[in-house]
């Protein structure tokens, strides 16, 4: 049977009520974080979340995130020789509730599907009220991927879950726009390790300026598919084909403006020529980066049936909290194709660049 999808304010106790009551007998409800909003079930119920696997189309592949109400509640679910690290206490104190998810070896108590089948969990207490309202009102650990069709644009509005999820999820909490916009960055610390598995909301950079270096781990690393969430190689894409398009001329000042990291990924970044054109009868949207880039690129392509500019100015953290909104709405407008700048992969640019190129590699 098609479930009615109903969008309840988040604010109020009632709807927070009845969401937690819906996951307590096995229903995925959708909740807003300050990332995206996700789509959770009791983290301890292996058939709830395989709803939750279901209702999104997600491979079983992919681990899912838990999130706890606090940050001490971590001993429950990870083993005692990673829930004692003194680094994930000194990470948790200086970023939880915040955007960072911490992987650590798992007690038996979450089970297997939620962790497509390793040893470790990724944890993270969110920093949104209804989000912390919700997981209290269940008292219980919510296990939440993002509430959107695998492989598809993260939600960041209600609007947004019950677009895509339409007839699937019966409750949407609605918590207004997600601050930060893009997903949480994902650090690894099981058994003494420290890696970046996903850049997300919060800098690299400020992870290692509390625990010291991260190893990165690419693409190309046989663990990097499943040790976290949203590193296939095709993700986060909107309906229409997008590519990454430098529409500034080649030299000095492109490396300049961009850095070498940009111009030198693998393969999709395009500039050929004419990309930024749209054919007869095609209706092109513009993703720009920022107002100069805006102008830059009407002024060598076009024409536009649709432009967004993540950041006038090129803030990052206004780039990526407008990212998957701004593809949302080129979604919406019934293009043809999409392309889109890049932007300097500095704090939060290294997250949207992650996201715009595994968009992509979709198209």
């Amino acid at each position: 049977m098609t479930a009615v999808t109903r969008i309840l304010p988040g604010d109020d106790a009632s709807a927070i009520a009845e969401a937690a009551a819906a996951i307590r007998r096995g229903e995925p409800v959708a909740f807003p974080t300050e990332t995206v909003y996700g789509l959770g079930a009791d983290a301890r119920d292996a058939e709830a979340v395989a709803r939750v696997f279901a209702l999104k189309d997600r491979p079983r592949f992919d681990p899912i995130i838990v999130h706890l109400a606090d940050p001490a509640d971590v001993p429950l679910y990870a083993v005692d020789a990673d829930a004692s690290d003194p680094r994930v206490a000194r990470l948790a104190a200086r970023f939880w509730p915040g955007p960072l998810t911490l992987v650590l070896r798992k007690r038996d108590v979450i089970p297997g599907i939620v962790t497509a089948g390793l040893d470790t969990v990724a944890l993270r207490v969110p920093a949104h009220p209804v989000a912390l309202a919700l997981i209290r009102a269940v008292e219980a650990p919510v296990a939440a991927p993002s509430a959107n069709p695998f492989g598809r644009v993260s939600p960041t509005r209600a609007e947004h879950v019950a677009r895509q999820l339409a007839g699937r999820v019966r409750i949407v909490l609605d918590g207004g726009p997600c601050r930060v916009g893009v997903e949480s960055t994902v650090v690894l610390l099981a058994g003494g390790r420290a890696a970046l598995l996903r850049p997300g909301g919060l800098p690299a950079e400020a992870v290692e300026a509390e625990i010291g270096q991260l190893e990165r781990i690419g693409d190309e690393a046989p663990e990097a598919t499943s040790l976290a969430p949203g590193r296939q190689a095709s993700h986060y894409a909107p309906g229409a084909p997008l590519a990454l398009v430098d529409p500034w001329p080649s030299g000095p000042g492109v490396a300049d403006r961009h850095g070498d990291a940009v111009r030198s990924d693998d393969g999709a970044l395009s500039a050929l020529p004419g990309a930024l054109s749209a054919l007869p009868g095609e209706r092109l949207g513009l993703l720009a980066a920022d107002d100069p880039g805006r102008d830059a690129a009407l002024a060598a392509g076009g024409p536009f049936a649709v432009v967004e500019v993540l950041a006038p100015d090129g803030d990052p953290t206004t780039t990526a909290a407008r990212l998957f909104d701004a593809l949302h709405r080129l979604d919406g407008a019934g293009l043809d194709r999409i392309v889109a700048q890049p932007v300097a992969e500095v704090g939060l640019g290294r997250a949207v660049m992650d996201r715009l190129r595994r968009a992509a590699r979709a198209g």
